[in-house]
């Protein structure tokens, strides 16, 4: 297993490089530049700030400079936050994005995993179609629409919860963004277990535990529930990177200072430090919660080894 763990980690290195290089092209091809403005700064302000941010070198050299820069750990300076460096956005906004993304993604395994466990063992019947169709609601309705909704039911015109800020991170200011965020995922952890459980509840095994003549819960959540949460765990891998690098629209509704919001606003701003810090702390992100997911495989299931 040790041996598996370091050969992914080694190979994750020219997957980052390839993510870098391709992202850093890809952002320069685009037009225009991150001091262009509706009112042209002079030429020689121009001129000082390109000299600065080092844009006034050839393209493979600033390519070369940004490579040696993300080795040592150091993102840059954002062009647009111009008091800031990418490093200290990150240090202030990530912790933010990890607090709501993990809030949201347990809520969705605990909300989502009992949501498909029930409508398995209820297959067919009302509660069974109750349980799809709301998964399919909370699939095909996207966060946009269901953030004002929220907002305007609990918020507005209920007055229970505040409608946005973040106020470090209070209780109450993280309900309506948990639950927005974590709705899409529940209704596919939900179909996933749905799925997984009907399966594992037909296997040999758990006919044999039925035989034997355990008991309702040790058959359904000892023998069957582990053998069905596979398919839910492989899911997780990029669903987790992706709640806990936080919700573009989520945090844009709700004014949460977090890598999305960043992210959205380096992206119109044209800031190429910020944008490409973005990339590679979600690529990191990826890569870690699937090797995460792989070593849970092999937990789970005594079949799955890596010599």
């Amino acid at each position: 297993m040790a041996r598996y763990i370091l050969g992914r980690l080694l190979s994750a290195i020219p997957t980052l490089f390839l993510i870098v290089t391709i992202s850093f092209f890809l952002i320069r091809v685009a037009p225009g530049g991150p001091f262009d403005l509706e009112r042209p700064l002079e030429a020689k302000v121009m001129e000082n700030l390109q000299r600065i941010y080092q844009l006034d070198k050839p393209l493979w050299q600033q390519y070369l400079l940004y490579l040696k820069s993300v080795a040592s750990g150091d993102f840059g300076p954002s062009f647009y936050f111009r008091d800031f460096s990418i490093n200290e956005l990150f240090a202030a906004s990530l912790p933010i994005s990890i607090k709501l993304g993990a809030s949201a993604l347990l809520l969705a395994l605990v909300a989502g995993g009992f949501m498909g466990m029930i409508a398995a063992l209820r297959q067919n019947r009302s509660t069974d179609y109750a349980m799809m169709a709301a998964a399919t609601i909370g699939v095909t309705i996207p966060n946009f629409v269901v953030a004002p909704l929220l907002t305007l039911f609990f918020g507005v015109w209920l007055g229970l919860l505040p409608v946005g800020g973040w106020n470090n991170g209070a209780a109450q200011n993280m309900i309506l963004p948990i639950i927005t965020l974590a709705l899409p995922q529940i209704a596919v952890v939900a179909r996933l277990t749905r799925g997984s459980m009907i399966e594992a509840l037909r296997s040999n095994h758990v006919r044999t535990a039925r035989a034997y003549g355990l008991s309702n819960y040790a058959v359904v959540v000892v023998h069957s529930l582990r053998g069905a949460i596979l398919p839910v765990i492989s899911y997780l891998g990029p669903a987790a990177a992706a709640l806990l690098t936080g919700s573009v629209v989520i945090e844009t509704i709700f004014g949460i200072p977090g890598v999305g919001r960043y992210f959205v606003q380096g992206a119109l701003n044209r800031d190429y430090t910020l944008v490409m810090g973005t990339v590679v702390m979600v690529a990191v992100f990826v890569i870690v919660f699937n090797l995460i997911v792989d070593v849970l495989y092999a937990l789970l299931d005594p079949r799955v080894r890596y010599d």
